[in-house]
C-alpha cells in the first residue's frame, strides 16, 4: 500500500473551505460570454484581485474594452535564477438556460457535497483553487521555488481578444521569465472501466479554424427552375464537409497517450508498424478511447446556416459556419481539403484561427505533474492526451510559454466530467476541490 503524502503546512482547513466558498461565490457572479462583446468580467476580476491583495500581492487589473477585465499578479520564488511558471484561468463562462437545469446555473448552491452552477468545471473551480492555495501559502509563510505568475483572463469563451490575446500583445512584460504554464482541462479522474482510473494531463491542443462559407448563385423566383441556386450549392458543400472522413495524423502527444493507455489495457502497440489501424486499436480501449479518438484527425463540423429572406425568393447567396479543428502538423492538409470540399461557386475564409499546440511529455515538468496527481491518488495512472478543443494557452504560446492542461480533480465513478463542459447541470464535488487544492499546492511549491 502506498504511503500517504506528508501534510502540507499551507493546506489547512481554511484552504479547503475557501476552495468551495470561492467556487460558489464566483459562480454567482454572472460572467456569461455569448460572443457578442456584452460580457462583463470586471466584478469577478475585482473579486479575485481583492483576495490576492488581502495577502500582500499587488494584482494589476487590465482592460482592452471597458468591463472586460483581466487580473495579473506575481509571487516571487526563492530561486531567482529559475524560470517563472504561469498559472492561469479564465473568468468568463458560456451561456446557460436556467429552465434546463436542476439547480439555477448562477446559484452556486452547495448541495449534498456538490457545488452547482455554470463554471463549476469550466473553470471557476480552478480559479478558486488557485486563490485557496496562494492564500494558504501566505498564512503558512510558504514561498514557491520559482516565480509564479497568476493570470485571470477575460474572453476565453470567445476570441480571447479582450483576454489572453490582449495580455500577450500589450502586456508581455508581466510574463517575463515565464517558460511554462498550467491551466484547464487536464488531471481529472477518468474512469476507464474494470477499476482503472486515469488522469489525462493535456500536453497539446488541436488548433481552431472557424470558417465562413459563402455560396453564390442567381437570385430568382421560387417557382422557376434554377440550376444556379446558392442554397443548393451551399447545402452540397456543407454535406461534403460534414461527411468527410479526415485521414489519421498522429502527433507525438497522441502517440504517447495511445501507447500508455494501450499498455494499461494489456496491449503492446507499435504505432509506426505497417498496417497499424488506430481505429481498430481504439475499439479495444473501451471508455478510454474517448480521450484519444477526437484528436487523431482534423475535423470539420457545420454548425450554422443562413440563407434567404422569403419562401418564394431564391437568394443570390447563402452562408454557413464550420467549426474546424486542426491537429499539430495538419494545417496545410486542412486548407487544401477545404478548397476541394467547398467546390465551385463557394468561397470560404477563416473567421477565427488559433494555432495547434504540442508540449513535450518526456519533460521534467510533465514528470512532476504526473507525480503530483498519482501521489494523492495511489493506484491511478496519469497519462498524456491532447485537447480536442483549446484554451488560453494558445495565446500565451506567442510569448514562448509551453502550456499544459492541469486542473486536478478526483471524481467518483459515474461522474462524467467531459459531458459537463458547456453542458447542463454543471457541478463539481466538494471532495474533488479538496483534492485539487492538495495537488496544486504540492506541485506549485516544488515546480
Amino acid at each position: 500500500m502506498a504511503e500517504s503524502p506528508a501534510p502540507s503546512p499551507s493546506v489547512d482547513q481554511q484552504a479547503l473551505d475557501e476552495s468551495v466558498t470561492f467556487t460558489s461565490e464566483l459562480i454567482r457572479i454572472d460572467t456569461t460570454n455569448s460572443g457578442d462583446g456584452a460580457c462583463q468580467e470586471r466584478p469577478a476580476a475585482e473579486y479575485v484581485a481583492e483576495r490576492l491583495a488581502d495577502i500582500g500581492l499587488e494584482p494589476v487589473l487590465l482592460e482592452r474594452t471597458p468591463g472586460r477585465t483581466n487580473v495579473v499578479a506575481r509571487i516571487e520564488g526563492t530561486d531567482p535564477s529559475a524560470d517563472a511558471l504561469l498559472v492561469h484561468g479564465h473568468l468568463d463562462v458560456v451561456p446557460a438556460e436556467a429552465a434546463d437545469w436542476t439547480v439555477h446555473p448562477f446559484s452556486g448552491e452547495v448541495r449534498d457535497g456538490v457545488v452547482w452552477g455554470r463554471g463549476a468545471v469550466d473553470m471557476k473551480n480552478m480559479d478558486a483553487m488557485i486563490l485557496a492555495v496562494v492564500r494558504g501559502w501566505a498564512r503558512a509563510g510558504v514561498r514557491p521555488r520559482r516565480d509564479i505568475v497568476i493570470a485571470y483572463t477575460a474572453d476565453e469563451e470567445a476570441s480571447a481578444a479582450d483576454g489572453s490575446g490582449f495580455l500577450a500583445d500589450r502586456h508581455a512584460d508581466l510574463f517575463e521569465g515565464c517558460t511554462e504554464g498550467i491551466s484547464e482541462s487536464g488531471a481529472f479522474t477518468f474512469h476507464a472501466g474494470d477499476g482503472l482510473s486515469l488522469y489525462p494531463i493535456a500536453a497539446g491542443e488541436r488548433g481552431t479554424g472557424w470558417l465562413k462559407l459563402t455560396a453564390h448563385g442567381r437570385a430568382g423566383h421560387g417557382s422557376k427552375v434554377n440550376r444556379d441556386n446558392a442554397v443548393t450549392r451551399l447545402a452540397a458543400a456543407v454535406t461534403r464537409i460534414g461527411e468527410y472522413t479526415w485521414p489519421v495524423r498522429l502527433t507525438p502527444t497522441v502517440r504517447a497517450g495511445l501507447t500508455e493507455i494501450a499498455a494499461l489495457h494489456g496491449l503492446t502497440v507499435d504505432v509506426d508498424a505497417p498496417g497499424f489501424d488506430v481505429d481498430e486499436l481504439l475499439g479495444k480501449l473501451g471508455p478510454a478511447a474517448a480521450l484519444i479518438a477526437p484528436t487523431v484527425r482534423n475535423s470539420s463540423n457545420p454548425t450554422q446556416l443562413d440563407a434567404g429572406y422569403k419562401v418564394n425568393v431564391i437568394p443570390g447567396h447563402a452562408t454557413a459556419v464550420i467549426d474546424g479543428r486542426v491537429v499539430p502538423g495538419g494545417e496545410d492538409e486542412f486548407h487544401t481539403t477545404m478548397d476541394l470540399l467547398t467546390g465551385p461557386g463557394v468561397d470560404w475564409e477563416f473567421v477565427h484561427r488559433e494555432v495547434p499546440l504540442t508540449a513535450p511529455v518526456d519533460s521534467p515538468t510533465f514528470a512532476k505533474l504526473r507525480a503530483a496527481v498519482e501521489l494523492f491518488d495511489p493506484g491511478a495512472h496519469a497519462v498524456p492526451y491532447s485537447m480536442s478543443g483549446g484554451s488560453d494557452a494558445k495565446q500565451f504560446s506567442r510569448l514562448g510559454i509551453t502550456g499544459y492542461g492541469f486542473s486536478p480533480l478526483k471524481l467518483p465513478v459515474g461522474f462524467d466530467y467531459q459531458a459537463l463542459f458547456h453542458g447542463v447541470d454543471e457541478r463539481v464535488p466538494v471532495d474533488a476541490l479538496h483534492y485539487g487544492v492538495r495537488v496544486l499546492d504540492h506541485y506549485l511549491r516544488s515546480a
